[in-house]
């Protein structure tokens, strides 16, 4: 799928964005190619630089616009960036020259630093340089070492494994629903945000993500919900084979900037959606139904959140009120 661009890095966005955003998104160098994707109705800001490209998706919403970027992709690798996140400039040659070394992964997993939104200081300090990929020693999980994600100084290339999708079920959820899952822990991974992706996998995995979405009728661009897992998974249950391994992680320093915002800011999200979808397509996957299972115990957790937060939120404005009434007496 080679053309002028090697990578495409992809944000659904609702044009709000800082300017300090696009001045880092547009440093980073070489022939990367910037899609935007826009609700209708926004208005579009003008980006003075030939690599961007601006799409309008048919609804609103992260999932009908961040699929509308992924298919417009004409990449060898593309990449799912958020409007408040952060990529190192020299993420490209970093991406070539790991899939040169391995052109049979599927994905890089990027060295993730997350920071408060806070931390303005941590944010805007100077990248340091990526380690030299062609140096780095592979570094496997040992029976004397089976962990190594967790204690997270490993200092090469760590090899990441397949999600273990054919995981029994486990009834222990449905019995005990306040028990937390433990499946998902380790070097595989669930998500599909801030890593390098083949584009030839992740178009392959739409097309089969739009077949499902069918059952939504018009409710495809439903609110509250999100690509990320949905699709990291969907590409990992497509193309499953036991125990294979489908890339490797990247040791410090970082290489994403991953912006850490509390509840009030973020919004809510209800992932049980995604997860229908994924047990629709792919039920023979114990994983996934432990995955959907726990997530529908999680819903009255996650309603009665946000209705605090609106309830905080409510207060503070009240608050904010009541102040500016009283200095302008």
């Amino acid at each position: 799928m080679s053309n002028q661009f090697l990578l495409t890095i992809v944000t659904a966005t609702l044009g709000k964005y800082s300017d300090y955003w696009l001045e880092q998104l547009l440093k980073i160098k070489g022939d990367v190619q910037f899609i935007l994707v826009y609700p209708p109705g926004v208005l579009i800001k003008n980006i003075d630089d030939s690599r961007v490209k601006i799409l309008t998706s048919p609804y609103k919403g992260e999932v009908i616009q961040r699929f509308t970027g992924l298919l417009n992709a004409t990449s060898d690798f593309v990449m799912a960036l958020d409007d408040d996140d952060f990529a190192h400039p020299d993420i490209l040659d970093l991406s070539r020259k790991y899939f040169q070394r391995f052109p049979e992964s599927w994905v890089l997993r990027l060295k993730i630093e997350n920071i408060n939104y806070y931390d303005e200081a941590r944010i805007k300090q100077d990248w340091e340089a990526n380690a030299d990929i062609e140096q780095l020693e592979i570094c496997k999980k040992t029976p004397e070492n089976p962990f190594p994600f967790q204690n997270g100084n490993y200092k090469g290339l760590l090899e990441v494994p397949i999600a273990p999708l054919d995981k029994l079920l486990d009834i222990r959820h449905i019995i005990f629903p306040w028990k937390e899952r433990t499946d998902q822990n380790g070097i595989h991974f669930e998500n599909f945000n801030n890593r390098v992706w083949k584009t030839e996998l992740v178009k392959k995995t739409l097309c089969e993500v739009s077949q499902a979405m069918n059952i939504l009728g018009a409710l495809t661009w439903l609110p509250l919900w999100n690509l990320d897992r949905l699709l990291g998974l969907f590409v990992q249950a497509k193309f499953y084979e036991k125990n294979v391994v489908i890339g490797h992680a990247m040791p410090k320093p970082e290489q994403v900037r991953f912006i850490v915002r509390d509840g009030a800011v973020k919004g809510m999200r209800i992932y049980l959606w995604s997860d229908l979808l994924l047990i629709k397509c792919y039920p023979q996957y114990g994983y996934l139904w432990n995955l959907c299972i726990w997530q529908m115990y999680t819903l009255p957790r996650i309603f009665g959140k946000a209705i605090l937060l609106k309830l905080k939120e409510g207060r503070r404005k009240r608050e904010e009120g009541r102040g500016k009434l009283w200095w302008g007496i």
